[in-house]
């Protein structure tokens, strides 16, 4: 199950470590859901999810501070008793000393943050989503071409790098050569990124690898993209037939969602890069409503209505 370090959280959103005395080094999440625990701090604790991060705002924090000391005295133990991995007080409140006291004896670490609880909460998710997602790792290159994430796939040595650099030099920038990691951030999105020790790297046989961000610029990289369109390229075969009208998609699928597929044949003299772009441009307009091929389909259907009433 992947999990996120509660160090890589505190150095991620510049939090303030207000336990110092813990060792943070074995505490993951590995939710990417929080809680607020309002229900709980009221005596409520059927069905509390107390494995996430649990995050406390204003409204828990004053409610605290309106219970008497016997309260909280039951309250807060009751409460740091669970097998909570961290808690996080936002919009710069710090817990009072009984709190503070009872967490370091329950060896639950504190955090606060600058941020108001919306933003922050809105923050955490949405990173912890992408941290946690579920994942795998695909033979390709994936290039952002005009703002489409296009995942180039094929066999080995078929010219998905070469492609990819051709892209770069047209102006487009690469996330990823030979290894992308694919990540299910939500049911529509994958979003797509690069090992850590291959980031940046292009490898070209003949030539070795190339360290693209140094050669052509910070400009012509990118750290993630959505992966939007998928480029299958085959070696061309004449007995197959290929789609050269486009009235039908077709579609392959990556951790349940499906993404448009376009097997390319490859030929001596086709314009890898030219096609590449061609195709990201062309499923742009189709987001936006323009259909090349149903617009062809719809006259030659206009034209053969106008023989037949002539």
């Amino acid at each position: 199950m992947a999990s996120v370090s509660v160090e890589e959280i505190i150095e991620r959103f510049k939090l303030e470590n207000l336990t110092p005395e813990l060792d943070l080094s074995d505490v993951k999440i590995n939710q990417p859901d929080i809680n607020r625990p309002a229900l709980q701090l009221a005596g409520y604790f059927e069905h509390y999810e107390a494995v996430r991060l649990q995050i406390i705002g204003f409204v828990e924090y004053t409610y605290m501070n309106s219970l008497d000391d016997e309260r909280k005295q039951k309250i807060y133990n009751q409460l740091l008793s669970c097998p909570i991995p961290v808690i996080v007080f936002c919009r710069e409140l710090r817990p009072d000393p009984l709190f503070l006291k009872i967490a370091l004896e329950k060896k639950i670490p504190l955090l606060m943050t600058k941020k108001a609880t919306s933003a922050f909460t809105a923050e955490i998710i949405r990173w912890l989503n992408v941290q946690l997602a579920p994942c795998i790792s695909v033979h390709g290159v994936l290039v952002d071409v005009f703002g489409e994430g296009v995942l180039i796939t094929g066999e080995s040595g078929i010219g998905k790098s070469e492609a990819a650099l051709e892209l770069i030099k047209r102006g487009h920038r690469l996330v990823t050569d030979d290894v992308v990691e694919i990540r299910k951030v939500s049911d529509d999105t994958l979003v797509g990124s690069a090992p850590a020790i291959t980031k940046h790297f292009i490898e070209l046989r003949g030539i070795g690898i190339v360290d693209v961000k140094t050669l052509f610029g910070v400009s012509s990289v990118k750290e993630t993209s959505q992966i939007d369109l998928v480029i299958k390229l085959e070696d061309w075969n004449k007995e197959k037939e290929y789609d050269r009208l486009g009235l039908e998609e077709e579609y392959t699928e990556y951790l349940g969602n499906k993404l448009i597929c376009h097997s390319i044949p490859i030929r001596p003299g086709r314009n890898l890069a030219v096609i590449c772009e061609s195709a990201a441009v062309n499923h742009r307009q189709k987001k936006m409503g323009y259909n090349a091929a149903q617009e062809l389909y719809a006259r030659v259907q206009s034209n053969l209505a106008k023989k037949r009433e002539d």
